[in-house]
This record gives C-alpha cells, sequence and structure tokens, in this order.
C-alpha cells in the first residue's frame, strides 16, 4: 500500500531493512504499486543483483515497464501473488531468493482514483478490481448475488456487525435502481447502518469486505504464503506488511505453525519418530513493527500498517 499523493512506501526504511539486502542477491517486490519499495531495494543491489516485482494491476504494470527499461537488474510481471512459485520455477530461482517483500491491501493511486472504484469519498463506477481487466465487477456481483451471500461476505471479509441489515438494503435497493455508483453504495450501507463508529465512515468495512471478495485477496495471500517455502533460499527473508486484521492474522497464523513455535504445542508424550520430526521452516524475527509517530503524521493512511518478518532456517520439502 503506497503512502499518500506522492506514493511514499509505508514502513519503507523498516522494510528494507527487514530485507537485510546482500549487494548481489535475488529480491522479489510481490506487490509493485507504484515502486516505491522497489526503487529502495535496487539502491542497495549491486549490478549483480536482481529484482523482480509482480503486481495485477495494469497501471502497476506501465510503472513498472519504464523502470525496467531504465534498470536491467529489474523486470516486472503481470500475474497474481498466487503465481509467485510459477513465475520463480519458469526464472529458475528456485530455492534461490534471498528476499520477498508483500505490501498488502489497496494501493494510494488505486484509492485516490475514483474511476477504480475503491473509494466511498469519491464518486466512481462500481469496480473495485485490481485487476480491471479480468473477473467480475463489484456492481456486477451486488447486482445478482442472493442477499445470504451479500451479508456473509461483510460478516466475513468486513467484520461487520450489521451485515445482514446492510445486505437486505443492498437487495432491496437494486429492485428499484441499478446499483452503478459508489457513492450511491456507500448512502445505502451509511442509511442502513444503525450504529456509526468514531472517526470511521459507516461503509468502511462493507466497502474494504467487497473489495477483498471481489479480489479473492485473503485466498491469494494463503496461496502465496505456502509457496513462499520453495522459493526462498535457506536464510532468505520474508517482510509483509499488512493493514487490516484479517490479513494479518493469516500472516501470524503462517509464521507461527512454519516456525519453532509451532510446534511447541505438541504433547511431549506422542510417539514420534526422529523421521517424523520436521525442522521448522522458518524463525519469526522480532516482533510486529508499526510505524512512528512521524510516518502516521505525514501518512495517516500508514495508521494500521504491521510489518512481521521471518528467516527460512531450513530446505522445504513438498
Amino acid at each position: 500500500m503506497e503512502g499518500n499523493s506522492t506514493h511514499q512506501p509505508v514502513l519503507l526504511f523498516e522494510s528494507i531493512h527487514a530485507l537485510n539486502i546482500q549487494e548481489n542477491g535475488i529480491y522479489i517486490d510481490a506487490t509493485f504499486g507504484r515502486g516505491g519499495h522497489s526503487r529502495a531495494i535496487l539502491a542497495k543491489l549491486s549490478p549483480k543483483g536482481k529484482l523482480l516485482a509482480i503486481d495485477k494491476d495494469p497501471e502497476a504494470i506501465a510503472v513498472g515497464q519504464i523502470l525496467a527499461q531504465q534498470d536491467e537488474r529489474f523486470s516486472i510481471i503481470h500475474a497474481p501473488i498466487s503465481s509467485l512459485e510459477k513465475i520463480v520455477v519458469g526464472m529458475g530461482w528456485s530455492h534461490k531468493v534471498h528476499g520477498i517483500l508483500f505490501d498488502l491491501g489497496v494501493s494510494s493511486p488505486q484509492l485516490d482514483n475514483p474511476g477504480r472504484g475503491f473509494s466511498f469519498l469519491h464518486p466512481g463506477p462500481l469496480d473495485m478490481r485490481m485487476d480491471c481487466e479480468n473477473g467480475q465487477s463489484a456492481g456486477e456481483w451486488l447486482a445478482q448475488a442472493e442477499e445470504s451471500e451479500i451479508s456473509d461476505v461483510l460478516k466475513k471479509y468486513g467484520e461487520e456487525r450489521y451485515a445482514q441489515r446492510i445486505a437486505r438494503a443492498i437487495t432491496n435497493a437494486r429492485n428499484t435502481q441499478k446499483l452503478i455508483n459508489t457513492q450511491q453504495l456507500a448512502q445505502i450501507i451509511s442509511q442502513a447502518n444503525p450504529r456509526w463508529e468514531k472517526k470511521k465512515h459507516p461503509a468502511t468495512r462493507s466497502f474494504q469486505a467487497i473489495r477483498i471478495f471481489i479480489n479473492r485477496e485473503l485466498e491469494e495471500l494463503y496461496s502465496a504464503l505456502e509457496q513462499v517455502k520453495s522459493v526462498l533460499a535457506v536464510r532468505g527473508h520474508l517482510a509483509i506488511i499488512s493493514f487490516h486484521s484479517l490479513e494479518d492474522r493469516i500472516v501470524k497464523q503462517f509464521f507461527k505453525k512454519n516456525s519453532q513455535n509451532g510446534n511447541t504445542y505438541l504433547p511431549s508424550y506422542l510417539p514420534i519418530t526422529e523421521n517424523q520430526q520436521q525442522s521448522p521452516t522458518f524463525q519469526i524475527l522480532g516482533k510486529p513493527i508499526v510505524p512512528n509517530l512521524d510516518e502516521t503524521t505525514r501518512n495517516p493512511r500508514s495508521r494500521s500498517a504491521k510489518l512481521r518478518v521471518a528467516q527460512k532456517m531450513a530446505h522445504h520439502s513438498p
């Protein structure tokens, strides 16, 4: 997620430090955005270093292609993060990547462009797709989804208390009007929400939920995390910036499950042979890192950011 209108990346110093960059190493920026993190990684690489970026947003790819023309150490591929392992295998980099950075969520350029349909603050088409060239838009889904399905999405991906009430309001509204505009949807949600949270727009949770669902963000994250095991070299670093509790919970559970801590729940009396004991894949490096006051003051969107870091300890056998 990029920062503000100048696209300043969140936790830039902290995430680059977390990657422990070796100047001749191979690195992956799995969520290019507008390239702030990528440029900082390139600044630490020698002429022999390599950086691959991935993004599913065609606008991000256009920015990345310009950078690729300027710097032969850099390349970018238009793909979802769930294609990580396939891409790396194609490049002959399996178990050779020294560091991977994930910067999850929606970027400021996406939020600030009304035409993308991510924001409830500006009128725009109900789209919300990260890759606007593929898949079903938010408007298309809301036009035909059952009330129960909409309610489930709002509850699961937005943790919305009034999911059922909002879902009913949406299905009632579409019987009399075509849902085509972000502010139109935001108004329907706001009117259906009986208890507004302080300093939070009543449509925030619902818009987050619909966006995550439309882009399969959590499924993509689950898939990519599993693939990281066969991508990273031993002692390679994995740095992940998340922006809401659902993402962070997935990352936290993945780290715990695949680290030394993940084996502590096994009772000591279980008859486990030496062959059955698996070495932990990762070592968790420190506590989660959050932006300092200076950064949150400059960039309020960074307030919810959380950086988790781990180091690969052993080869992963599928």
